[in-house]
């Protein structure tokens, strides 16, 4: 009987070994789908935040405004919302370093690197992006 529960035990084993091995990549492969919406969604904000921008300049004689606040407050509204306020937005913090009335620049961080997304996204004055791997802080 000692040999068969042996094998019981080593069958026992190969069996949560593979089963482990499978809910790993079953983990990470939903990992890499979430990380590539959150970051399609990221630079796809971006964009939209950067045209609301270039808009309003064209409306207000070339000046840009100092939040994305009144880009939400007029009337029809250039933002459907403020992504700086209500940051984080789908796994991704929204700033805006810079807004002066001749140029901006406005950044969506992964709020968690590596887990959340893996690239930084920066729109800059004229609608220019520009994209960095984040860098996990341990």
């Amino acid at each position: 009987m000692g040999a068969r529960s042996g094998r019981s035990f080593v069958t026992i084993m190969i069996v949560i070994a593979v089963s482990a091995l499978l809910v790993k990549t079953t983990v990470e492969q939903i990992i890499r789908f979430s990380i590539s919406q959150n970051e399609a969604d990221a630079l796809a904000t971006l964009k939209l935040v950067s045209a609301a921008l270039e808009n309003y300049a064209k409306d207000h004689l070339g000046a840009y405004p100092s939040s994305l606040q009144p880009l939400t407050e007029t009337s029809p509204a250039y933002l459907d919302r403020d992504y700086v306020k209500e940051s984080p937005v789908k796994g991704y913090i929204y700033t805006c370093a810079r807004m002066e009335s001749g140029s901006y620049s406005c950044s969506a961080v992964p709020e968690k690197c590596k887990l959340t997304g893996e690239k930084i996204y920066t729109v800059s004055t004229g609608g220019a992006l520009l994209s960095e791997e984040c860098v996990k802080k341990d």
